[in-house]
């Protein structure tokens, strides 16, 4: 009776092994070529996608403005000499001619240089939107795992999540908006809409309202220590047509690479608080 009992537990063993091995054999296939894959161009690889998971930053002048300008003067803040001057800068804007803007958009973006630095929305330390946070002077950080992905942002101690799953719109505006991701192939591709019309686009006062609808395209190059970036801006209400924004990325590889807190609103009181401190008398 034993015997039967233990060919019976063997025979019964060897039924379930055969009935697993096809999806094991599957399994180590797909292992297997995930590892080749890595191993054949070099990229770290999560879930079978491009690790993009590092510090990150872009080395231009797109944050002072996205078009292309000359160095200039910064007058009000003549006691600082060269420190305050605006860099010159290369145009970020694909085709490199001018933003279409409508008319009236226009005006309203002239209206804002000419009201620099009091009337940027970066001066008050709010959120600085999408795609602004991408090209900040300050680096932000991707965590990427197998579900949803963070931007991280010292800037305000703001955050992106890049929903991969959740691909609905946003139920009311807000300084990030809501971001949507997925692959196409290598690429993360990722909408954001849902964002408020008070962010700007870099401090030179290029605007938009809260139709914007943005659309990144993040391309890991061979060596895995850039990306190739591409963000498409669509506002009707503030643009003659779509046009589109490309630079690169560049990850910090030094050692222990981090971002560190810049919680800015103190540093906005006085801007913000002007009149009930008193500051404005003592012009």
């Amino acid at each position: 009776m034993i015997r039967i009992f233990k060919s019976g537990l063997i025979l019964l063993a060897l039924a379930l092994l055969a009935a697993c091995s096809p999806a094991v054999e599957e399994a180590s296939v797909q292992s297997q070529s995930a590892a080749q894959q890595q191993a054949a161009d070099g990229v770290s690889r999560i879930d079978g996608h491009p690790s993009l998971n590092g510090v990150w930053q872009a080395m231009n002048t797109a944050w002072w403005n996205l078009e292309a300008h000359s160095a200039q003067a910064l007058e009000d803040f003549w006691q600082m000499g060269a420190i305050a001057a605006i860099p010159a800068g290369t145009s970020v804007i694909r085709g490199g001619g001018p933003i279409p803007y409508l008319p009236e958009a226009l005006q309203k973006r002239n209206d804002n240089r000419a009201n620099w630095p009091q009337a940027d929305p970066e001066a008050s330390c709010y959120m600085l939107g999408v795609p602004r946070s991408v090209y900040h002077h300050i680096p932000f950080q991707i965590v990427q795992g197998t579900g949803d992905i963070l931007f991280s942002s010292p800037f305000a101690a703001s955050t992106r999540v890049i929903y991969m799953n959740d691909q609905s719109e946003p139920p009311i505006d807000s300084w990030m908006g809501k971001s949507r991701g997925e692959w196409e192939g290598d690429t993360l591709v990722v909408t954001t809409s849902g964002l408020l019309e008070n962010t700007w686009l870099d401090r030179a006062g290029n605007h938009h309202s809260n139709q914007l609808r943005v659309t990144e395209r993040f391309t890991l190059q061979d060596s895995g220590d850039h990306i190739w970036y591409e963000a498409t801006l669509d506002d009707p209400q503030t643009w003659s047509e779509p046009w589109t924004i490309e630079m690169m990325l560049y990850r910090h590889v030094e050692e222990n690479a981090q971002i560190l807190e810049h919680k800015c609103v103190e540093f906005a009181d006085k801007l913000l608080y002007s009149d009930l401190l008193g500051l404005d008398e003592q012009d």
